[in-house]
């Protein structure tokens, strides 16, 4: 259950991801164009301010993640050097290059016969993923840094109660060694704290069985208390062999479903 702390942090983060990207979405849509020139111009302006919002993110991340650690060991939390979130360090990609996307992404569509709307519609969809992809990314590096400082031997995943989607529900149940970067997936609100227990078996709360079933069905389309539907070979399969760890080239580590990979050409094009 996630706590007053949990959810002020939340809040904040939640504030600060839509403020950037209304900055973002603003910008575009004001163009004339959207030409090369036009392009060159929106990356000089929004790769700065993304980078500022990028920044704050790790800033509230890192007070957050003292504040929960100080808490759990008794004491105050050292506080120390606030991690590169630049889209350099994030993406090993350039500001200016990640940002050109939206507009190949209106071009393919215009090329594919779409119309204006609709192209309009996908960079503005292009445009959000990648927004938010880097404000998960800052807040992720930021608590992976935050928790080998503090000498938290873990963390946990906690939902927010706004959207909870089923890999949100059942990655909620596992617990995670602070060495790990941890895991981000398109569209997650879910939030990270720190543990002291890091017990070998995985405990799944009694009041979210009933949200795991659903979320099982869902992905599935069977009800599957015991996840064999994941894994017909293993009968000892249970709900942690749903999900997993997958390394996107770019953005790092990224949770999946089990039976998703990064496999295709317009997965790897198409890089939130």
């Amino acid at each position: 259950m996630a706590t007053k702390l949990d959810l002020a942090y939340d809040a904040r983060m939640t504030a600060l991801n839509e403020n950037v990207l209304a900055y973002v979405l603003g910008m575009f849509l004001s163009l004339d164009a959207y030409r090369d020139a036009d392009a060159a111009r929106f990356t000089t302006a929004v790769v700065p301010r993304m980078e500022a919002g990028q920044l704050r993110a790790a800033q509230l991340t890192d007070a957050y993640m003292a504040r929960s650690a100080a808490g759990l060991l008794g004491g105050s939390i050292v506080r120390g050097l606030i991690v590169d979130v630049s889209f350099m360090a994030l993406r090993h990609v350039a500001g200016e290059l990640v940002m050109r996307r939206p507009f190949t992404a209106m071009y393919t569509e215009l090329a594919n016969g779409g119309t204006m709307t609709d192209a309009v519609e996908a960079a503005k969809h292009r445009l959000t993923s990648i927004v938010y992809t880097n404000q998960q990314l800052a807040k992720t590096h930021s608590a992976t840094n935050a928790l080998e400082r503090s000498g938290v031997p873990g963390f946990e995943r906690f939902l927010t109660g706004r959207e909870n989607c089923s890999l949100c529900v059942v990655a909620s149940t596992q617990r995670y060694h602070s060495g790990q970067l941890l895991p981000i997936h398109p569209g997650c609100d879910c939030g990270v704290r720190p543990i002291l227990s890091l017990k070998d078996e995985q405990v799944i709360h009694p009041d979210r069985l009933a949200a795991i079933h659903a979320a099982v069905d869902d992905h599935t389309g069977v009800s599957d208390p015991g996840a064999r539907e994941i894994d017909r070979l293993n009968p000892r399969s249970d709900y942690l062999d749903l999900i997993a760890t997958r390394t996107h080239g770019e953005i790092g580590p990224v949770l999946t479903w089990r039976d998703q990979h990064f496999t295709s050409l317009s997965q790897i094009q198409d890089t939130p």
